[in-house]
């Protein structure tokens, strides 16, 4: 389903933002997925499940809707508010998937990032970043060869994990 959403905006600064005890920025965010059809076993979920990246705001590469977490929301909130701003889409916040340490691009220090299942119930037509933004739902093969976090796919492979248990139970 695509939806319209009319008036929000990025949040923008960094004076709410989160740090760890080392003094690296704490960021959150989200693998948005769907499952199309039904799943007969567990080896049919890489085929029935679609992932949706992003760009960065540079264009390079694809990764996962994620950003800084804040002062006044809980972790689930930042997440959510990331895909929503990131990538536009919303959903279905599921359990945590971890909680990665990684060397920050452009400073000499680590990050803690947390990454969530986001399963996706609406896509909007226009979201926040949609100007600096690409986005595209992709198989998860493609987003494993295409994300250059090695944190992120190590998430992907999690939860792809976690979906193939919950099938084997039904």
């Amino acid at each position: 389903m695509v939806a319209d959403i009319v008036a929000l905006v990025s949040r923008q600064g960094r004076e709410l933002q989160r740090y760890s005890s080392t003094g690296g920025r704490i960021v959150v965010g989200c693998i948005p997925y769907r499952v199309n059809g039904k799943i007969s076993c567990s080896d049919d979920i890489d085929k029935a499940m679609e992932v949706l990246v992003i760009s960065s705001q540079k264009g390079n590469g694809m990764m996962f809707p994620k950003g800084g977490w804040e002062l006044d929301e809980t972790v689930k909130a930042a997440a959510s508010r990331e895909a929503l701003e990131e990538a536009g889409v919303q959903g279905k916040i599921e359990r945590r998937l971890g909680k990665w340490s990684y060397m920050s691009k452009s400073h000499n220090i680590f990050y803690e990032g947390i990454l969530y299942p986001l399963n996706v119930t609406d896509e909007m037509a226009h979201w926040p970043e949609m100007q600096v933004r690409k986005r595209r739902w992709v198989a998860v093969a493609e987003a494993k060869e295409g994300c250059p976090h090695q944190w992120m796919i190590e998430a992907l492979d999690r939860l792809l994990n976690r979906l193939k248990r919950s099938s084997n139970k039904r």
